[in-house]
């Protein structure tokens, strides 16, 4: 899940929330979206291999 923050800069959010907080992790925040959006899918990839 990737948010836009109020500076403008965009964070990318696990898609599960965390038990213990109730609350998503941060994967990394990033200057644009296209670049969440490529970390995303490097996360993704990750996870798979």
């Amino acid at each position: 899940m990737i948010r836009k923050l109020k500076d403008g800069k965009y964070r990318l959010y696990a898609r599960k929330k965390d038990e213990k907080t109730g609350k998503r992790r941060n994967l990394g925040t990033f200057e644009t979206r296209e670049a969440a959006e490529k970390h995303e899918k490097e996360v993704q990839y990750f996870k798979r291999h």
